[in-house]
């Protein structure tokens, strides 16, 4: 069968992820057994979740094992199949790891068709998580005013474009000049403020006068805190991630102004989007037909390069040197 190249967990980081805490491993590729297919990797999904998979702490998933293949999302081909769900040339979406080939038994996995990338972003796990937090967790309604943070990243991106289909005022946060003017120029926002050069919790005021009924929140810290200070009354703070704070080395205090969900009746949320595997379907059919429709626009970065390169290029999403989707293609 060949080898298969791997990227393992050598050591837990603290702080930034640094090369040493990855190992480089070749296996034997494995052959499939019977109801099981094997697969070579296209490509390899990048996401900010990623880092908290790597810590030794309680949460929605256990931790990636020392020296276990890293968790990812990835897009397979399938080599050879004695599965009758799946022949050979099939392309495959599953959480198969960082590794070049693998085998399957088919659970947890889905066929999809070109083009590929999009099944790794808009109609993946960021479409999903955008669709769900701000649909169900922020309860959007039309005319309503939605901040989200990180917006020009793989979640953000949608969330945004979301609430315009849905008739909302939208306001973005992303870092650098390029990003904003993406947000307004491409993506259709009202604003883009740019956290590295605004007053951000100033920014928010004059764009959002009568405070935020949605916030969608993908950086915590301190936009956290200027968006809980401008909440509208009975606005929604829905916590989708916190990338700001997932390489500090202390624990990340909490924010400071949360008493302005008390003083305007409003709530704070968390969700993970795998509560929500079962009504995939219906968030999929939704997004796949503004995509069809020319009205949700695609924002994928590919990076090409091999599996090797998954370390680096996972540390562009924590540099914010990504703009969409993050996707390693090692076709």
């Amino acid at each position: 069968m060949g080898n298969n190249r791997q990227i393992r967990l050598a050591a837990r980081p603290h702080g930034d992820i640094k090369p040493e805490d990855w190992a480089h491993v070749t296996v034997d590729a494995a052959a499939p057994a019977e109801g099981q297919f094997a697969g070579r990797t296209l490509l390899v999904s990048l996401d900010p979740a990623m880092r908290g998979w790597l810590d030794d702490r309680p949460s929605y998933l256990p931790p990636v094992g020392i020296d276990e293949v890293m968790r990812a999302g990835t897009l397979v081909e399938v080599t050879e199949s004695r599965h009758p769900d799946y022949a050979v040339g099939d392309y495959v979406v599953g959480t198969f790891g960082v590794q070049e080939h693998v085998v399957s038994d088919g659970r947890g996995a889905l066929k999809v068709d070109k083009p590929l990338p999009t099944y790794l972003g808009a109609l993946g796990m960021p479409g999903m998580t955008a669709y769900f937090g701000l649909l169900d967790v922020g309860a959007l309604k039309e005319g309503e005013t939605v901040v989200v943070s990180g917006a020009a990243g793989a979640v953000g991106s949608v969330v945004g474009q979301i609430a315009k289909l849905k008739g909302c005022r939208v306001i973005g946060i992303a870092g650098g000049p390029e990003k904003t003017a993406l947000l307004t120029d491409e993506l259709g926002f009202d604003v883009g403020i740019d956290y590295r050069s605004d007053d951000v919790r100033k920014a928010l005021r004059a764009a959002a006068p009568s405070g935020i009924d949605v916030y969608f929140d993908n950086v915590g810290g301190s936009i956290l805190d200027a968006a809980l200070a401008n909440l509208a009354m009975r606005g929604r703070v829905v916590i989708c991630g916190a990338i700001s704070q997932y390489n500090a080395d202390s624990p990340t205090p909490g924010p400071a102004n949360y008493l302005s969900l008390l003083v305007r009746r409003g709530r704070m949320e968390g969700f993970i989007v795998f509560d929500y595997t079962k009504r995939y379907p219906e968030a999929a059919a939704e997004l796949a037909g503004w995509i069809a429709e020319g009205r949700l626009v695609l924002k994928e970065h590919v990076v090409k390069g091999s599996i090797d390169d998954f370390p680096a290029t996972l540390n562009m999403l924590f540099r914010g040197e990504n703009i969409g989707k993050l996707v390693l293609d090692i076709s």
